[in-house]
């Protein structure tokens, strides 16, 4: 039986939501000023544009109420012209498409939401450079003068993507994806993981010969730091591909960043931006919080020997943290949760962020057996 927060929160999100998504119709939202969402149809590349698609679903998922898949619907179309643009694919694939038609086609069979999947992961698969086993990141910033300066750049970021991978080759019985992500997660393994679980952003190649070159800062505090966001993505895409390869290596290697992790909570609950930062730095991500729990939550799934029990009550207090002291259950607000921090270098710190409430609610259906998994 859920612990009682767990049930007044599913209710509180259950309550929340459908006001939210009649105010958002026609949005791809990011953010929210004035606690309103924006909309970022005009910039309909961006990486985060499917965890809206995301919420949409799980919450569709569980109400079978139309207008969420109405909503799920048309984001998934407006995605189309990303999906088309070759300049606008890059690793973060599995963010967009998995959310919104691989959701689709899990949840309903619809074929069309079937080829745009495969579509993403066939596009996601050709960005693996086979002589460094890594899958490239970015594409080049627009310098036609420094054409493939990002060619060797790989990102911790891309461990949450190989789940579309995975998926192209359960679907089509086709182990080329399954080998691309088991390489791309080797070479993760051993040149962004550091000895004490910490795990670094941004690993340079040299794209000709795939020698490994150094590491770069990224969005944490600076090189050598540990960007908490990093770490969640770490967390729970190495016990993702521990859940599609069997393959106990990556199952010990997310409980390793895990474990660093946990080591490092905070008495109150609530994450940094980067566990190095300054003593006197208070900035918060809450987004990292909600997706290493995510991670933790699966981890204690995956292991035996009693061990469950430290990854799920820590999965627990993150959670139990957030749903506390920064959600906003307003119904006049669109977002839920708040203090989200993209990058510790911007300018901007603690404002919401789309898949901060995305996988919060993953959480959430986790834990009350509801959950449309769609990694």
């Amino acid at each position: 039986m859920a612990e009682n927060w767990i049930l007044e929160a599913e209710a509180k999100i259950r309550k929340k939501l459908p006001e939210v998504v009649k105010r958002s119709v026609h949005k791809v939202p990011y953010t929210s000023k004035n606690g309103v969402f924006d909309d970022w149809t005009n910039n309909i590349a961006w990486w985060t544009n499917g965890f809206w698609g995301g919420i949409l679903w799980q919450l569709y998922h569980v109400t079978k109420d139309e207008m969420y898949r109405e909503s799920a619907k048309e984001l998934e179309e407006k995605l189309d012209a990303t999906l088309m643009s070759p300049e606008d694919m890059d690793h973060d694939s599995g963010f967009r498409w998995l959310l919104t038609s691989g959701a689709n086609f899990r949840e309903t069979g619809k074929e069309e939401s079937y080829r745009r999947t495969l579509l993403a992961a066939c596009n996601m698969a050709g960005r693996f450079n086979p002589v460094g086993n890594y899958i490239r990141a970015w594409n080049d910033w627009g310098n036609k003068e420094k054409l493939g300066e990002n060619a060797g750049i790989a990102i911790i970021d891309c461990m949450m993507n190989l789940p579309l991978l995975y998926w192209a080759s359960e679907q089509t019985k086709d182990p080329r994806f399954y080998h691309i992500a088991v390489k791309h997660a080797d070479t993760v393994m051993e040149h962004f993981i550091r000895e004490d679980g910490s795990v670094i952003h941004i690993g340079e190649f040299d794209p000709y010969t795939g020698e490994f070159l150094r590491s770069v800062g990224g969005q944490g505090y600076a090189h050598g730091s540990a960007w908490t966001r990093g770490q969640a993505w770490a967390i729970y895409g190495f016990v993702l591909s521990y859940q599609h390869t069997k393959k106990e290596k990556y199952l010990e290697c997310a409980q390793k960043i895990a474990d660093y992790f946990i080591s490092n909570i905070p008495q109150s609950g609530l994450i940094p931006v980067d566990f190095c930062q300054p003593g006197n730095c208070g900035w918060e991500d809450s987004t990292a919080a909600a997706i290493a729990a995510c991670g933790m939550l699966e981890i204690a799934k995956s292991v035996g020997g009693g061990e469950d029990d430290l990854y799920r009550k820590a999965a627990l207090k993150l959670l139990y943290t957030l749903y506390e002291k920064r959600c906003d259950w307003s119904p006049e607000t669109d977002a839920i949760i708040q203090k989200c921090t993209a990058a510790y270098h911007d300018k901007e710190h603690e404002f919401t962020i789309i898949y901060g409430d995305y996988f919060f609610i993953e959480a959430i259906w986790k834990l009350t057996g509801q959950e449309l998994f769609l990694w």
